[in-house]
């Protein structure tokens, strides 16, 4: 189903496809009257992990979890509810519908750079960016781009993935980071986050030369800004650099965030036919057993080419083959 948006004349403006997700952070306070106003509207409890609390009303879902805390809604109803509940009983504001003068930011021209697979064990690191002005921003945020981490669907991230590639006008840039190449290059720099500066900065450099006139970038906040600003190259160190946290709200970095994990998704996928084992993500125990079980089948050099040799999960595993990392720093200049 679609409905049109109506101009302040009350004139067609565009037309969009019905609203049936949508998240939002809360504070705690909010959390707590959010739970009250579902059971005043006759939200019947649901029980569901992560969260504060849960409801549903016909096919509608409402979702509050520990996380953030944060709001998911779902369903048929969702805008109603967003219009009529959320904002005015909770929230205290109109927002949806009025992105652009909330957050004009969002809409000006600019770069959006995102990675993927940093926290995980096995696989590369992925670093993608994304160029968007207003128009791209229009239709990533009608196409239901969000932060790749809220979706849990591989064929969804793929499907979006290859949505974001067909917008007229966007540029996109990603670069794989293969383990070797990965472990090579931590121990040649010194940090992980000289390694990100450095493939952010890549990223920004290559979508430069699609997209001179640019002059912003925005980014997650993983690190000292200056570590990226160094990692710059001549024509890079013109450009504003913007690191925030939250920063997959922006459209730019949430369609990052999805071409990032699909290069690290299509990379985990390849790695499990060629081993003949599920090759887990993350750095939980079953990761950690898994690697072992390689090792032992495989020797040691599997873990040089398959994960990241700087975890303490590896030095775990082979602690003749690989020191025991220090304790670990929030800066790294």
């Amino acid at each position: 189903m679609c409905f049109a948006l109506l101009d302040e004349f009350g004139n067609t403006a565009r037309t969009v496809a019905e609203l049936t997700t949508h998240t939002q952070m809360l504070t705690s306070e909010q959390a707590r009257k959010l739970q009250n106003v579902l059971r005043d509207h006759g939200f019947d409890p649901l029980e569901k992990p992560y969260t504060i609390y849960a409801a549903r009303k016909g096919k509608l879902n409402v979702s509050i979890y520990e996380k953030g805390p944060k709001v998911l809604v779902q369903g048929k109803g969702t805008e109603d509810f967003i219009r009529f509940v959320l904002e005015p009983e909770v929230i205290g504001e109109a927002q949806l519908g009025y992105e652009e003068v909330l957050h004009p930011e969002r809409f000006e021209p600019h770069f959006g750079v995102d990675e993927s697979g940093k926290g995980d064990f096995f696989g590369p690191m992925v670093v993608a960016g994304v160029y968007v002005d207003a128009e791209i921003a229009r239709t990533l945020m009608n196409a239901g781009v969000q932060d790749s981490k809220r979706i849990t669907s591989d064929v969804r991230i793929r499907e979006i993935a290859n949505e974001i590639r067909t917008i007229q006008g966007l540029a996109w840039r990603v670069i794989q980071i293969a383990p070797e190449r990965y472990n090579e290059l931590v121990k040649k720099m010194g940090s992980v986050n000289r390694l990100l500066a450095w493939g952010h900065a890549r990223v920004i450099e290559d979508l430069l030369a699609l997209r001179p006139d640019c002059r912003r970038a925005l980014s997650d906040q993983f690190g000292n800004p200056a570590v990226l600003q160094r990692a710059m190259l001549e024509q890079g160190r013109t450009i504003q650099l913007d690191q925030r946290t939250k920063a997959e709200s922006d459209p730019a970095v949430a369609a990052a965030s999805i071409l990032a994990r699909e290069k690290f998704i299509d990379w985990m996928d390849t790695a499990s036919r060629m081993k003949g084992v599920k090759i887990l993500r993350g750095a939980s125990a079953h990761v950690k057993q898994l690697a072992a079980q390689l090792v032992e089948r495989e020797g040691v050099q599997v873990l040089h080419t398959m994960t990241k040799t700087h975890f303490r999960t590896a030095w775990e595993i082979a602690p003749t083959h690989f020191p025991e990392p220090p304790p670990r720093r929030e800066w790294q200049r």
